[in-house]
């Protein structure tokens, strides 16, 4: 089959959040505080290692008492919130009102960078007339952070878990994004980079491609393949 539309995932796959010392120096610089710099990596090693930075690490060890939590985090905006600010409180940082500064940091635009064959695949993708949408669970608005890197232009649709209170690999949130592309589902390539999320696609007639989660000076080029799937039968 010819692929006649493209849906890609956005954290991991088409942009990468900056690193958690980054978000840490960010937040605190925002919030005008200094740390020592020792203080400051053993804060942000204690940050990763809890999963408290949306986008970060791709594996998290959920506390007990955010299970249930976590499970359902993506399905509005209130619950990813709490979510990431109850992994954040499991380390002990100096000031409370870090714990939301830092939510509201890792929305930021200039804390996301596409990944470096992003912008090229977007473009040709629409040289192409390939239809493109931006499937994500996520808690927040996105679009500020492709608009930022001038990447919206190449974006047709956005599906996105809170405002459908849907998260993947449910069926339905592929199936909104397919019916603002006005592509059918068997002519539609997903495209991430959880097999798990974003291999739900599959149960609704869709190709699936997976790419790896890594940072963006690791990864310079997956994507590219996607061009090459466009004009194929499919993803592998």
């Amino acid at each position: 089959m010819a692929i006649k539309g493209v849906l890609f995932d956005f954290s991991g796959t088409l942009f990468r959040v900056e690193s958690t010392a980054s978000w840490l120096r960010g937040t605190l610089a925002a919030s005008g505080l200094t740390l020592p710099a020792d203080e400051a990596a053993r804060l942000a090693d204690a940050l990763d290692r809890a999963g408290a930075l949306p986008g970060g690490s791709p594996t998290v060890d959920v506390p007990d008492h955010l299970t249930e939590l976590w499970g359902q985090r993506d399905e509005s905006a209130e619950l990813h919130r709490a979510a990431y600010t109850g992994l954040a409180r499991t380390v002990p940082l100096p000031e409370p009102r870090l714990y939301d500064a830092l939510y509201e940091r890792h929305k930021a635009p200039e804390a996301w960078r596409p990944y470096d064959d992003a912008p090229e695949v977007l473009r040709e993708l629409r040289v192409l007339g390939v239809r493109v949408g931006v499937v994500s669970n996520i808690g927040w608005d996105l679009r500020p952070v492709f608009r930022f890197h001038g990447l919206d232009p190449y974006v047709d649709v956005y599906a996105l878990s809170y405002e459908h209170a849907v998260q993947k690999p449910d069926a339905r949130l592929f199936a909104h994004a397919c019916d603002g592309l006005g592509v059918a589902p068997q002519d539609t390539l997903m495209v991430g980079d959880d097999r798990r999320a974003d291999g739900g696609a599959a149960a609704l007639g869709c190709a699936v491609h997976f790419v790896d989660h890594l940072p963006v000076e690791r990864r310079p080029e997956a994507l590219r393949a996607v061009l090459g799937l466009v004009g194929g039968a499919g993803a592998p």
